[in-house]
């Protein structure tokens, strides 16, 4: 980048231009540069399906719903719900839909051809490219750490003067801020330093407006309020480093790595609220083992091997210890 640009305008083009970060499918788990829940085990997806088949059956939610993954990757979250419910109420895949949000051509094309070889014309799948191409009665939306993924400013306050973050080429510096709506954000989440994102508003917005009932699911790392530090990272080979970690090569990074920070779920609850929707903000773990994980787990005991048993035992451990991805990461269940 050698024209000076705001930090978001940066993250934006480092992940969602034709040749950034997110635009060609990328692995995840040991070969790949980081972790998620999905790829430690399956069962994060059966937690998932076994809250829905809950829910269908309070009839809190109609059997001919919609189920939309936003940005599922290769599909594979998608798919071990699918999996699940089909193993709990087998029935429901002859009344349920399932739909995809994904912006890249080529990704759509890796989870069609996957949830086809998995399931055949056993479900009914479509895909949108975008959230505003959404219109639904009813849905159940899953989003596994997007919002980390929204390109956010970086802000600091220096001498009672608060400055944002700007790039050039590839270097980043503070100068003033030229949006009106972050300071007032800044004042009224009382930030001053960090990250903020005000795309969020728009994008919630959109969900609300297009959907008439829906529940909301996401997961992402972060905490009710700001830490007022940054958190703004990136991710290579399973190595972290902070965005302002001394010499750091960010022409050699850009376009070659993730690049994500710390949710502030206080103001996604704000947004959610101000749009008429109850939420339950939760950990990872609290929230899985409420869903059934554990019930899940006993079912695999008694129709498994002790081995297959063990080693799922231990996968599971991973999402829900508290030192680990079980306090890290946090949720969100909104309903309209």
């Amino acid at each position: 980048m050698n024209t000076k640009i705001t930090f978001s305008k940066y993250m934006s083009s480092w992940l969602y231009d034709k040749d950034g970060y997110y635009s060609n499918y990328k692995q995840i788990g040991k070969q790949g540069d980081f972790f998620t829940s999905v790829s430690v085990s399956k069962f994060f997806g059966g937690a998932i399906a076994s809250k829905i088949v809950k829910l269908i059956d309070k009839k809190e939610l109609p059997k001919n719903s919609t189920i939309i993954e936003i940005g599922a990757h290769h599909g594979y979250l998608l798919a071990d719900i699918i999996q699940f419910i089909y193993t709990l109420k087998p029935e429901l895949l002859n009344t349920l839909n399932f739909a995809i949000v994904e912006r890249f051509g080529n990704l759509q094309k890796k989870q069609k051809d996957y949830l086809y070889e998995s399931f055949g014309d056993a479900i009914k799948l479509t895909h949108y490219n975008d959230i505003k191409e959404v219109k639904s009665s009813n849905a159940f939306i899953l989003a596994n750490e997007i919002f980390d993924a929204f390109a956010c400013d970086l802000i600091y306050k220096k001498d009672d003067e608060l400055l944002q973050a700007y790039v050039e080429k590839n270097s980043i510096f503070f100068d003033k801020i030229e949006n009106e709506n972050i300071k007032e954000h800044c004042e009224k989440y009382k930030i001053t330093k960090g990250e903020i994102c005000l795309e969020y508003n728009d994008f919630i917005k959109t969900l609300t407006r297009n959907i008439d009932n829906f529940y909301f699911l996401t997961f992402d790392y972060g905490d009710k309020d700001p830490r007022n530090d940054f958190s703004c990272r990136i991710y290579k080979d399973h190595e972290t480093t902070p965005i302002f970690e001394k010499n750091l090569n960010l022409e050699k990074l850009y376009k070659n790595s993730d690049i994500t920070y710390d949710v502030h779920f206080n103001y996604l609850i704000d947004l959610f609220k101000q749009n008429n929707c109850e939420v339950t903000f939760n950990t990872q773990a609290n929230a899985l083992i409420n869903f059934g994980i554990i019930d899940l787990l006993e079912i695999l005991r008694n129709n498994s091997d002790e081995t297959t048993y063990l080693k799922e035992t231990q996968k599971i451990k991973m999402l829900l210890e508290p030192t680990g991805m079980g306090d890290r990461f946090k949720i969100l269940l909104v309903k309209k």
